[in-house]
């Protein structure tokens, strides 16, 4: 039959559930183990489209077009776990969905209750995300903290699972956190604190995970089981690591993890085969030289705004055996700056990743116009190619006007507009290009040089597109369209002319890269940086 795994958190947010959760579907993988990732958010939004990245960090985008919390980018990069829009449960989405049921009479005049309405609901929408039968484990990630009010009800049809599913195909997972106060102590209190919530909500952990800046120690692990009734031998130490979230995976296996879910759970045994991801964590560990990456951006100040095109930079950096360093560089504070040079004179490559807004966008023309005319490798993905043709339409077509309508509406010279047929939609997600869909690559460019392919599926997640008004243009003026729809209408990427590396992509290519397989575009990327920076 098959297995449900529950992975909670308690005391605080952020202590990384998505990491812990997706480290253990990474470690029953290589057991050989069929799995699916599932993330539950107790906010009322629908979905994460319309949340602002200094609230939520980056929007996620699965290949079906839903958008969803950055845990599931974690899960595509750990796990082969297959991801859409059955993968994010949101409280918007649960009650929505009863309420409209309820309005068209189906439950038979019933008054309609968070138990059991609401909480077969939630248990409908996780077993359906573990329909596929080549699914063995289905692990679901309970978003926010034990004792908020918002998880109550997940919580509630979680325990459920017991009943329903019987006890040796469902699993709980805690994980808690040991502060350390002054004179460097740890304290198991909180901990303590927090399993005592999640039994009042009549649930038993099975496993703890505990989150400490140094790992634990025996003794201490004693008295967290002794406190909390979890056996000593399923406490789990994740301790703070100066190396890379990648290798979470060897640490949690070095103390048992996989073990001793498979033996709870009574799943036969299988060897486990490490060999790619071990060597994949050595790569990192042994790579010497440095590859220095300044990231123009609007939302530099949230790390996780970026997650995803962090990842892959360093992904690109494990491709080429280089270390990265990022260097990030708000828009805002370089517009208008007259000294281009000392901001950028460390760099080895630049990168202008998506957003939307007017705030900065001077601060990335600037950026984009100084590495074309310094031969800097330059990356723009989604604005950021909005941007190289913003700024290749002022200072080579001389259009001193040029913009996006998004922008500036009244532009003279809009190179970057709406679709004629989205000016009248008033749903922000009906303007959308979400999900993945095909792209046609030039060949001669650079572009197919990278892909090796005439034909691509790459994700998307913007509204504006470059206006074939000015196509014409700009290709006279040596601007190199080098990606199309299959319907040649719209342009999907754009290069510079006699440069090193100058590339725009409308496209997300960070929504499929992983540590074991670097998107190819981020993988040349670094490579060119890295070889301007012999230089």
């Amino acid at each position: 039959m098959r297995k449900y795994i529950f992975v909670t958190g308690g005391v605080c947010s952020s202590l990384g559930k998505g990491v812990a959760a997706t480290s253990l579907g990474n470690l029953l993988e290589s057991r050989g183990l069929k799995i699916t990732m599932l993330k539950i958010d107790p906010y009322l939004n629908v979905d994460a489209g319309t949340m602002s990245p200094y609230q939520h960090g980056e929007v996620y985008v699965t290949e079906d077009g839903a958008e969803t919390d950055l845990d599931l980018g974690n899960y595509a990069r750990f796990t082969n776990s297959v991801l859409g829009r059955k993968n994010s449960i949101t409280t918007g989405q649960i009650y929505q969905e009863v309420i409209k049921r309820e309005r068209e009479g189906r439950y038979l005049g019933k008054t309609v209750q968070v138990i059991p309405h609401i909480t077969d609901e939630i248990k409908r929408r996780i077993v359906l995300a573990g329909k596929n039968p080549d699914v063995d484990v289905v692990i679901t990630e309970i978003g926010g903290t034990v004792g908020d009010i918002e998880s109550v009800p997940f919580l509630e049809a979680a325990r459920q699972f017991v009943s329903d599913m019987g006890k040796e195909n469902t699993l709980f997972i805690h994980l808690t956190l040991i502060p350390e106060v002054a004179g460097k102590e740890l304290k198991t209190k909180p901990t303590q604190h927090s399993v005592k919530e999640l039994r009042e909500i009549g649930i038993q952990p099975d496993i703890l995970i505990c989150r400490s800046p140094i790992q634990i120690d025996k003794d201490m692990i004693k008295k967290i089981a002794l406190f909390t009734n979890v056996a000593s031998d399923s406490i789990i130490s994740a301790y703070d690591i100066k190396t890379t979230i990648y290798e979470i995976p060897l640490i949690f296996h070095a103390q048992g993890l996989d073990k001793i879910v498979l033996e709870k759970m009574n799943i036969p045994r299988s060897k486990i085969d490490f060999t790619e991801w071990a060597a994949m964590v050595k790569t990192f560990k042994t790579s010497s030289r440095t590859v220095k990456i300044g990231i123009v951006g609007k939302y530099i100040n949230l790390n996780d705004a970026y997650k995803s095109v962090y990842e892959s930079i360093f992904h690109g950096g494990l491709a080429n055996k280089v270390r990265i360093e990022l260097i990030k560089i708000d828009a805002e504070d370089i517009e208008g700056a007259q000294d281009l040079d000392t901001i950028f004179s460390s760099v080895h490559g630049i990168l202008i990743p998506g957003g939307f807004g007017q705030r900065g966008i001077q601060g990335m023309i600037s950026s984009a116009e100084y590495a074309r005319t310094h031969g800097i490798p330059c990356f723009g993905i989604c604005l950021g190619m909005q941007i190289m043709v913003i700024e290749y339409a002022r200072n080579v077509l001389g259009y001193k006007d040029a913009d996006s309508t998004e922008f500036k509406p009244a532009t003279s010279a809009p190179v970057i507009s709406l679709l004629e047929e989205q000016i009248n939609v008033n749903n922000f997600g009906g303007t959308m290009r979400l999900g993945k869909s095909e792209s046609f690559v030039q060949e001669g460019t650079r572009l197919h040089q990278i892909y090796g392919s005439s034909t691509i599926f790459e994700r998307h997640r913007h509204r504006y597109e470059v206006s074939n008004q000015y196509r014409g243009e700009l290709e006279k003026a040596g601007l190199i369209i080098s990606a199309l729809t299959p319907d040649k209408t719209l342009v999907e990427s754009v290069e510079w002319p006699d440069h090193p590396w100058g590339i725009g992509v409308q496209f997300h290519p960070e929504f499929l890269s992983t540590p074991i397989n670097p998107h190819p575009l981020f993988s040349s990327f670094i490579k060119a940086s890295n070889d301007y920076g012999k230089k």
